[in-house]
């Protein structure tokens, strides 16, 4: 009995000790029910390629995904590597929580990146690169054709050829009369006020009429988000909703392609093109986002992939992303999900984005008139101080006030922290 234990106790400790030799990288990670099956699969792939590797895999909500690693930090159980949304990456790097990400990616993926994929993961302080992923991003102005012939409307044949502000809203008072037409536009206030989606699709209607969310070379925003350029870009948007010409937030998140198309007009993202193909098939015009002033101006920046400090085995993390990248059903998925090309390979496998393809106005945005999100460390409360004004302001309140609130939260903030050194410094 006694020698039956013994052996029991042995196996057990051998067995211990074959799981301790596997090396466990944590990867946090966030998406829709799609994404994360696609994630699990490549982990698993990767997991039989290295066998002395287990890859786990942490979900965090889309919505609480900055929360989630927050606490992650405060109870020092970082990831080994983190999924971040392009636009919070000076902030992680700042925060000293991202290590430089080019001597743990393979070469053959770091010559692939475009030049949008490069800016979206680079730190503007030391020009170095922490974060790579395989996409990009963009937001196109989506059309039904039926109900755009029907008013006459011109359709742009590219960037170069947008619609002007007046010819916009031109547009949008004559299908608001349209028989069929419940709302002229969908500019998906039905994501929530809560999300990046505010900031990340109505930054650049600014940006376009000739103002910023803050002032890129003094890191201020008094004077900038709360300028008459500004002031009349979001009067002008509050304008369409007092209208009623854009879908509510209490209407959800697509009006445009759901059932009779009540929305003629949707300032979506790429990731909404294969849905509203597959529903509307020829009905469907993808367009360039308008002129709102003097240049046409586009978001870019998505989910990409970075390796913290805190991780024991950043080249096997670095190991991990690259097999990602290159991983052929990985693109696949991506693929057949419209995903915007951030890597050259990718792109040339993506018929959508082809030059005379359905979405190679998104394409071409990319190259003329993306404009990042502020690359500064206060950007989480820059983001967040701008959405509480668009709430405030489609519900009706004074557009100046909500700005200069807004833009005041803004250089608080930066100042309690001594303007970010070394983001304080004057170039």
């Amino acid at each position: 009995m006694g020698k039956r234990l013994l052996s029991l106790l042995m196996a057990s400790a051998a067995l211990g000790g074959f799981a301790e030799a596997k090396t466990v990288i944590h990867v946090m990670h966030q998406g829709d029910p799609g994404w994360v099956a696609t994630y699990g699969d490549v982990a698993k792939r990767f997991e039989a390629a290295n066998p002395d590797v287990d890859i786990e895999l942490i979900y965090a909500p889309h919505d609480a995904y900055n929360e989630k690693f927050s606490a992650a930090v405060m109870a020092r159980q970082m990831p080994d590597i983190m999924e971040l949304d392009a636009p919070f990456l000076a902030n992680y790097v700042w925060s000293g929580y991202l290590q430089p990400i080019k001597p743990l990616i393979d070469q053959d993926v770091l010559d692939d990146m475009t030049e949008s994929n490069i800016a979206q993961g680079t730190y503007p302080v030391d020009k170095d690169l922490y974060a790579v992923g395989l996409t990009d991003s963009s937001v196109v102005l989506y059309g039904n054709r039926k109900y755009l012939e029907a008013i006459g409307a011109r359709i742009p044949k590219g960037v170069d050829d947008a619609w002007t502000r007046e010819e916009f809203e031109g547009y949008l008072e004559k299908l608001s009369k349209l028989d069929g037409v419940k709302w002229p536009i969908d500019t998906f206030r039905g994501y929530g006020i809560k999300t990046e989606w505010i900031t990340y699709a109505y930054g650049p209607i600014l940006q376009s009429a000739g103002c910023d969310l803050i002032d890129r070379t003094t890191w201020k925003s008094v004077g900038t988000l709360d300028s008459d350029a500004c002031v009349d870009a979001m009067t002008m948007m509050q304008t369409w909703v007092k209208n009623g010409w854009v879908v509510p937030q209490s209407s959800g998140t697509n009006q445009f392609f759901a059932e009779g198309h009540p929305a003629a007009l949707a300032m979506g993202g790429h990731w909404f093109y294969a849905e509203a193909a597959a529903s509307m098939k020829d009905d469907v015009v993808v367009m360039p986002l308008p002129k709102f002033g003097p240049k046409g101006a586009s978001p870019n920046g998505t989910w990409i992939w970075g390796i913290t400090t805190a991780s024991a085995h950043p080249d096997i993390a670095g190991k991990f992303i690259s097999f990602m990248l290159k991983d052929k059903q990985f693109r696949d998925y991506a693929r057949d999900d419209s995903a915007y090309p951030g890597l050259k390979s990718f792109a040339a496998d993506s018929p959508l984005y082809d030059a005379g393809g359905p979405m190679a106005v998104a394409f071409e945005q990319a190259s003329k008139t993306a404009v990042a999100r502020p690359p500064h460390p206060a950007y989480p409360i820059i983001t967040s101080a701008f959405m509480g004004a668009v709430d405030e302001i489609f519900n009706g309140g004074d557009v100046k006030a909500a700005l200069t609130a807004a833009a005041e939260k803004i250089d608080e903030d930066i100042d309690e922290n001594d303007g970010y050194p070394p983001f304080d410094e004057q170039p």
